[in-house]
Formats: structure tokens, sequence, C-alpha cells
């Protein structure tokens, strides 16, 4: 279990005119471990068809990946989450599906010089004989681009805008911030707002300002997925580090090495997406069929 602290500011109270523009947002908390394909997971196997074929990327035309990478024509698409209705029914899935699972090219691309993400969505009853070996990372893949296999422990956490905290809000907060953080440490922004980490829903973790993708239909786009390098980062002490796995936080912030245990409490995954960057999925809940788009930026 991975429990995020409550905090100690009542935020619809203290800043009530941020009160109508909470979400929630399920925080997956992936941590290194064995998933199966049966399970929801981050960078695990996927319930993937035998008859189907594994999607290659050969980069955007007419050139391929940045650097002129991968040295072939063609790379095999990279597991990067794994949803199940069961264990994050907040997942918009289409009518008939129960699984999400979110692929990505490992090597950049344009418009954002990011891994390119894919989705599928599927009905678990109706895949079938199973593809058990997944074909293998390209060997020129960047490994920070191929997330380690990670078990997950949804957790759900309301959240307020911070970067899209709507222009006509921010004069009726701005003095309260500041007294709120004078009188307690706590800041708006970056303890009682957006969730850090590998989350669904909620708001993005921007990191620059926010570009909302808007669908074909000339609807707003619903943020599905945030997939971020890290957990946390410093200054997220606070809230965003689990009750469960502050004990071995002891001495972080003087640690200069790997091996230290918070690395890969910080880092389960192994991701680094630009300079701590993020890749944010969208998709149009207006359309029966989930057209998506993603967004990457870091800082």
């Amino acid at each position: 279990m991975h429990t995020t602290p409550s905090s100690p500011i009542d935020v619809p109270q203290i800043f009530p005119a941020v009160a109508p523009l909470a979400r929630t947002t399920v925080r997956l908390h992936p941590r290194p471990g064995s998933p199966t394909a049966e399970q929801s997971s981050v960078g695990g196997p996927l319930l993937w068809p035998a008859d189907e074929a594994w999607p290659m990327c050969d980069g955007p035309e007419p050139g391929d990946h940045y650097l002129d990478y991968p040295g072939e024509p063609a790379a095999p698409l990279v597991p990067v989450a794994q949803l199940l209705a069961e264990d994050v029914p907040e997942v918009p899935f289409p009518a008939g599906t129960d699984v999400l699972q979110v692929l990505w090219c490992p090597f950049d691309h344009d418009p954002w010089t990011s891994p390119r993400p894919s989705l599928r969505w599927r009905r678990r009853a109706e895949i079938g004989a199973r593809l058990h070996d997944m074909p293998v990372p390209d060997v020129e893949s960047d490994p920070a681009h191929v997330p380690n296999p990670c078990v997950l422990d949804p957790e759900r956490v309301t959240e307020y805008p911070s970067w899209d905290l709507p222009r006509a809000v921010w004069p009726q907060i701005e003095d309260t911030m500041k007294r709120v953080a004078q009188e307690t440490g706590w800041e708006y922004e970056s303890d009682l707002a957006v969730a850090s980490g590998i989350k669904v829903g909620g708001y993005p973790g921007w990191t620059q300002s926010p570009d909302w993708p808007v669908c074909g239909c000339g609807s707003l786009m619903d943020h599905l997925l945030t997939v971020a390098s890290w957990e946390f980062s410093r200054g997220d002490e606070k809230r965003w580090i689990p009750v469960e796995d502050r004990p071995a936080m002891s001495g972080w912030e003087t640690a200069t090495t790997d091996d230290h245990p918070w690395s890969t409490i910080q880092n389960p995954t192994g991701l680094m997406l630009g300079d701590v960057g993020g890749i944010y999925l969208f998709v149009c809940t207006a359309c029966p069929t989930r057209p998506f788009e993603y967004r990457f930026d870091c800082s």
C-alpha cells in the first residue's frame, strides 16, 4: 500500500475559488516487480493476441528517427503501461473494452523530440490465444526510454490546478497563497495542487505552459495519463512521497550515489524523458472511438 500524506490545509475552505476545479487523479505508484500479462503494470508484458502483429515504428516520413537511429528500417514499440478496468475504472474505456495498453517508440520523434506513443483498447475476454514473448527493444534504444517492469498500487487523490488555473482565479488566491506559505511553509503549487508521478486523470503534470489538444470533433480532450520521469523531485517532500516510503528516504537529501534506496523509490521505472519531463496522453470522451493525442514537456 502507498498512501499520499493528507494535506494539513483545507484547500476548499482556504482557497474557495479553486474548490469547483477539484479533480480526482489515480496515482499508480509503480514499484519494481515482476508483473504478468494478467496484471496492470508499467513496463510489464501485455495481453497481446498471438495472431496480431506486434507494432513497429519506422520513424516519421520521409526520414527516420532523430540522428538516423536506429540503423535498421524499423523498431518494435515497447510496452509502457497496461491498465485493467478492475484496477483503474476511472479510465474512460470505450464501450465493450476493459484493457488499455500504452506503447511507444523509444526513439525521439517530431514534434517534441520525444518517444511517440500508441494506444490499444481491448476486451480481455475476446483476446483468445495470447503472445507469450514480447519483442525485445531495439538494441539502439535509449534505456531511459524503456520503462523497467513495475507493479502498481493505485491510489485516489484530489488535485487542484496549478499551471491550469484559470487566469481569472489567480488574483483571487494569490495573497492567500503567500500568507499560507509564510504561516505554514506549505506552497499551493508544489504541495497542495497537482500530484506528481505517473497517474491517470486529474491534471497533467505540466512543467511548461499547458497545451491541451482539441479533437477533430471540436471537443477539448481529457487528460488520460501522465507518464512522468520521476515519482517526485526535490521540493515534493511535504506531500507527494508516500507515507510508507518515508523511512527509506532518510538521508536522500545528501545522497550522492545511485545505490541509495531512494533512487528506486523516486525513479522506479528508470525513465528519463528529456530533462525530467513527462509525456501526457489525452483522449476525446465525446467520441466513442476515443481518438487520442499526446504532448511532451520538460523543465
